[in-house]
């Protein structure tokens, strides 16, 4: 088993919930997708160990070397209720050390805040699980309804050897779960004056495309009509500079109504950009919700100055709101031309959960005790999570990983940011809000 590096050096003055974050931060388990990943395996086996300590029979999946996942099931006070998946991953986006203020895989305290690689993406969710799990089992109670615990491998490239693979080899383990709660919502967010919290209800769909031009290899001196660097240029620009109209689903429309209702206005006089940018920081998530976005990612082409390639290729990041994947990719071929090859290297499908129901409500129950009075909006998220693979189960998947955060953290900026950091007393707001849910729905 891995061992901790906390536990060699006990820090009293922190809450549990940090020191277990700190601890995950400190094994470096970053994927560089493509195959290419430090792994998660010490982290894993950090991980079943708090598990087993808690009385519960953790296994681990292990379907490549080192990409390993957790998963344990918690027996519920009422075994007839649907059960619940409360998932995280273990798996971290690269960080270089040169662009940060501290050491991203120390895990570092200072301002009152936890430093590193994962503080919010995901690994604070990660601890607030296992601290919840601690306080609730360790009291002799238990959960309202089963609990399927996973710590998945492989998140930030897919999911393809973690949360994917899992749904296609043991589908079993998901046996009578019927929803899932995970990452990027639940944290805090200024409106008008007034704090609220986003429920993540929904996501967009994913395409990750490869532009493949061709040309003709010639020495750099040469006039050369046909460059394949020119024509992959044109094209990439083209994409990134493309405006994609606003179109609302049924969760945007919701959320633009709950924002224009504390702010007093009407939400059909004021544009859904207008109602976006109110949110403050959480806008950088939120104004990319209400349309498609194409972002190119990576250019690579040529091997010397000197010499025209005959190709060059390039990555773009595609996400669509659900459903308009089709129409997107037609619309992405009329714009580049025919010349370009497009080669799809991912795709995976956008969702829209209920934005009510039993579960919604008591979410709002175990916010409203610790932080009384506050409104909850539903949002949809840019990105993708692992509910996506658990959704071919059908299992509808929220995001709910509570924060209560001080207003001018700009909080969507940490995820694969630089200097990504979260506040100590928020760790254990969500610890707390995180066992009241468990224990309640």
């Amino acid at each position: 088993m891995a061992e901790s590096p906390a536990r060699a050096h006990p820090t009293p003055d922190l809450d549990e919930t940090a020191i277990i974050a700190r601890d995950l931060i400190r094994f470096d388990t970053s994927n560089y997708g493509g195959g290419r990943a430090n792994g998660e395996r010490d982290a894993a086996e950090y991980v079943e160990a708090h598990l087993a300590a808690l009385g519960l029979e953790p296994r681990l999946f292990e379907p490549e070397p080192r990409r390993t996942s957790v998963v344990a099931r918690v027996p519920g006070k009422n075994p007839d209720k649907p059960a619940l998946v409360v998932h995280g991953h273990l798996d971290v986006v690269p960080a270089d050390a040169r662009n940060w203020s501290v050491d991203p895989f120390a895990g570092e305290v200072r301002d009152g805040m936890l430093w590193g690689r994962g503080a919010v993406d995901m690994k604070d969710m990660d601890a607030m699980m296992l601290a919840a799990l601690g306080d609730i089992l360790g009291a002799g109670t238990q959960p309202e309804r089963d609990l399927v615990v996973a710590f998945f491998a492989d998140e930030e490239a897919g999911g393809g050897v973690g949360s994917s693979w899992l749904v296609d080899h043991h589908p079993e383990l998901f046996a009578g779960a019927t929803e899932a709660i995970s990452e990027v919502g639940g944290y805090s967010i200024t409106v008008g004056g007034r704090r609220a919290y986003l429920l993540q209800t929904g996501e967009k769909s994913l395409i990750w495309i490869r532009l493949i031009a061709r040309g003709v290899a010639a020495h750099g001196s040469r006039l050369v009509r046909d460059n394949a660097i020119t024509k992959l240029a044109e094209a990439v620009a083209t994409l990134g500079r493309t405006q994609w109209p606003i179109r609302l689903t049924d969760t945007t429309r919701e959320l633009l109504g709950e924002i224009a209702g504390v702010l007093g206005v009407d939400p059909e006089q004021v544009s859904p950009d207008e109602l976006a940018l109110a949110t403050g920081s959480a806008s950088g998530f939120i104004t990319a919700t209400l349309r498609t976005t194409s972002n190119p990612t990576l250019l690579e082409a040529g091997y010397k100055h000197n010499v025209i390639p005959d190709h060059a290729e390039a990555l773009i990041d595609i996400r669509t709101l659900p459903g308009e994947e089709d129409a997107v990719l037609a619309e992405v071929r009329a714009l580049i031309g025919d010349e370009i090859e497009i080669e799809i290297v991912h795709r995976d499908v956008g969702l829209e959960s209920p934005t009510s129901g039993t579960l919604v409500d008591a979410v709002k129950r175990s916010l409203g005790t610790h932080d009384p009075g506050v409104p909850v909006f539903p949002y949809l998220l840019s990105g993708g999570t692992d509910n996506k693979a658990l959704s071919r189960l059908g299992i509808a998947g929220y995001g709910f990983a509570p924060l209560k955060l001080p207003e001018g953290l700009d909080f969507p900026a940490m995820f694969h940011g630089v200097d990504e950091r979260v506040p100590l007393d928020a760790l254990v707001f969500g610890r707390q809000v995180l066992r009241d849910l468990l224990l309640d729905y």
